[in-house]
């Protein structure tokens, strides 16, 4: 870790602001030579840069439901898209609420109903999983068909007005209104957490973005050509149900898809500098901490994949960006971390004192380690949903990416000599040995064995309890054909 000495930790307001679907790398701050985010970029010069961070689940329900309680997807029970969180076990949230701060949403939450308490009051214009169910056809994993809405994904392509971009519009002004009219009250440190779609798909961006970005300097996604892409039968087992790929016929089309997505990182950081703009005219930017991540990445192409749901980096690493008092200014921090990580940061900043029971869960407050503090534990990623024939085990280790997928050969990667994971070393005799610690550090944390099957047997449990996956697949997930959550309407 580089930066100035941190200052001691005081209480604080925090402003979350949280995007869906941003990759890492696609930031000025995180070194893209082409996105545009200079707001981002100046609230990562202002604060800490996270290089190491990663999902806990690379898909948006499972995420956010670790996202607010600190626990890893195992300890949930929120496996899929199609178990959503339910307000319970309580999060950061229900603690700030119980210990007479105020605690707001605007935007996407993603949990099962704005019916539940979900450690928000109020919850303002939120997005949950569409009907309390969300994708139940995540539930039949290897047996779940492709969506005739795929092929969406690839023909959505451009520029013009979307449901989401509308959205995104809304939570800002939503945001903005609650700061002006609320956050200048006195009383206990306030949170407000600020959840856009945007950069998710439909890769539409509006049309004053059109030409920002042109099809040359969008570029074509690493190790896309087929004779270049790493083999494994898991990942490629998401990629026949999640085809999106089938539908890129051209360069052109792959190409108008990024620059269209790009487009949509600039979109967002426009209203990221509104809310940090409203905070400098409030007064209230010297009195505030600011985090900014994301639920999970893009794969964008990279490795013939899109959307999410593997564990490249593209779509297992996200963007994390702590400032404002007590954090190191200009700093970068390399140590690995996690969504679960919020939990205690999001505590510790407005002043509420940890549990026993808080010390029990895996994640580590970030405001110490962007202090210096480097706690000993392994960072991990699971992914138990729609297309996957068994689970997905994602740990750190030092430069070192292990996946574990029971029943199968893992993967390891290099990070530090292999950045874009082209070299799989999984079943490299030469590296047996980094296997092994590996896979004994995954150990540590979980039996990955026990947990695929306790996942599986509980979600065909579920499949049972609706229908079975005839019944499943003729409800639909949507309502619509859209193949994304629907925004709600205000």
């Amino acid at each position: 870790m580089r930066g100035e000495a941190p200052l001691s930790v005081v209480p604080t307001n925090l402003l979350f602001i949280c995007s869906d679907e941003h990759t890492r790398d696609l930031l000025g701050c995180y070194g893209h030579p082409v996105v545009r985010t200079p707001n981002l970029d100046r609230l990562a010069a202002g604060g800490t840069r996270f290089t190491s961070a990663y999902t806990n689940s690379p898909i948006c329900v499972p995420a956010r439901a670790s996202l607010q309680t600190g626990r890893y997807v195992h300890q949930l029970g929120t496996w899929s898209s199609g178990e959503a969180y339910t307000g319970k076990p309580e999060g950061w949230g229900h603690r700030l609420l119980d210990a007479g701060h105020r605690c707001v949403a605007v935007g996407k939450l993603h949990f099962q109903s704005a019916e539940n308490p979900n450690g928000f009051d109020p919850e303002i214009v939120p997005l949950h999983v569409h009907a309390g169910r969300g994708w139940v056809s995540a539930l039949l994993r290897g047996n779940c068909p492709p969506s005739p809405a795929v092929a969406d994904y690839a023909r959505d392509v451009g520029y013009g007005e979307t449901t989401y971009t509308d959205y995104d519009r809304r939570i800002c002004d939503r945001a903005c209104e609650w700061l002006r009219e609320h956050a200048t009250r006195g009383g206990k440190p306030w949170t407000l957490f600020v959840s856009f779609v945007c950069p998710h798909f439909p890769l539409i961006a509006p049309e004053r973005y059109r030409g920002q970005y042109s099809l040359e300097t969008a570029g074509m996604p690493v190790a896309y050509a087929d004779c270049a892409r790493p083999r494994h039968p898991v990942p490629e087992s998401v990629a026949r149900c999640l085809n999106y790929d089938d539908f890129f016929e051209t360069e052109a089309q792959v190409r108008a898809a990024r620059a269209a997505y790009f487009a949509l990182c600039t979109f967002l950081d426009d209203h990221v500098g509104r809310l940090l703009d409203c905070l400098d005219e409030t007064r209230l930017a010297g009195r505030t901490r600011i985090i900014y991540s994301t639920d999970h990445g893009d794969m964008l192409g990279s490795h013939g994949y899109w959307a999410k749901s593997v564990m490249y980096e593209d779509s297992a690493a996200i963007p994390l960006i702590l400032a404002g008092p007590g954090v190191p200014r200009g700093a970068t921090v390399d140590t690995p971390v996690s969504l679960v990580d919020c939990y205690p940061t999001v505590l510790e900043s407005a002043g509420v004192p940890l549990t026993d029971e808080d010390r029990e869960l895996p994640g580590h407050s970030l405001l110490d380690i962007a202090a210096g503090e480097t706690p000993e534990r392994t960072v991990l990623s699971e992914y138990h949903d729609g297309g996957a024939v068994t689970g997905m085990f994602m740990i750190r280790h030092a430069n070192w990416k292990y996946i574990h997928y029971p029943g199968y050969a893992p993967q390891l990667f290099d990070l530090g000599a292999d950045p874009h994971e082209l070299d799989d070393l999984g079943t490299s005799c030469a590296h047996a040995a980094i296997r092994e610690r590996c896979e004994a550090a995954l150990r540590s944390v979980l039996d990955p064995e026990r947990v695929n099957a306790q996942a599986l047997a509980e979600q065909a449990a579920k499949v049972a309890a609706l229908g079975g996956a005839e019944a499943i697949l003729a409800a639909g997930d949507f309502g619509d054909s859209s193949g994304y959550t629907p925004a709600p309407v205000d």
